[in-house]
């Protein structure tokens, strides 16, 4: 854990004291649960489909997350069927899709669940992502996010995105939260909890805009 901590812009015990507040994780998709890249490959009918890549470490980590009784939800400026998957897989309770701008989704989860923005942990790794960042309680950025995303984050991941960065996240949450020991008795009995899923929130901005001028 201090070895994530020195990697962000804030000491050791300002970075825990976030941390121990935080109710609801919310994360961009591509470049932060993937590692930015889009896989294009032709169905049966020759029509090209868009692939993506997660990592198991993320997974489990937010599945553990779900267990502590802790939110999670993606917004992100794409809409993929994939992302959608993932997410109601990892039991998140927010999908917001086709947004770039992410204010208004942040604004609505906050409505929804009561929960203040002090409460709120954002990982981003592209400028879309700085206003979210702004106003996170504990604002998060994988290693290789750009540089002025990393300005605007308390943690930088040693890790970057799509290869355990939201995991680092996870882990950082909890054990600043006090959880660590709880987890590695999971680990010791190999009795891994199964929380219920949520019903997952979807909001597609297609389904959403208005309908173009003619």
């Amino acid at each position: 854990m201090e070895s994530l901590l020195r990697a962000g812009a804030m000491n050791t015990k300002k970075n825990i004291a976030r941390a121990e507040k935080i109710k609801l994780l919310l994360m961009d998709v591509d470049g932060v649960l993937t590692d930015g890249k889009m896989y294009y490959l032709p169905d049966r009918n020759g029509e090209m489909t868009e692939f993506k890549a997660f990592h198991a470490l993320d997974g489990i980590g937010l599945r553990l997350l779900n267990q502590f009784g802790i939110i999670t939800g993606v917004i992100t400026g794409r809409e993929s069927p994939g992302t959608e998957d993932r997410a109601r897989t990892l039991g998140m309770s927010y999908a917001y899709q086709g947004f770039l701008s992410k204010l208004d989704p942040l604004g609505e989860i906050l409505e929804d669940t009561g929960l203040k923005e002090e409460n709120v942990a954002y990982v981003g790794d592209d400028w879309t992502d700085i206003p979210v960042l702004n106003r996170a309680g504990l604002a998060c950025a994988p290693k290789n996010a750009l540089p002025e995303v990393k300005k605007a984050a308390h943690v930088i991941t040693n890790k970057e995105g799509g290869a355990g960065a939201v995991r680092e996240v996870c882990d950082f949450i909890l054990k600043s939260q006090g959880r660590w020991g709880e987890i590695m008795r999971f680990v010791e009995t190999a009795h891994w909890p199964s929380p219920a899923k949520p019903r997952m929130k979807v909001i597609r901005f297609s389904d959403i805009r208005p309908p173009k001028k003619r």
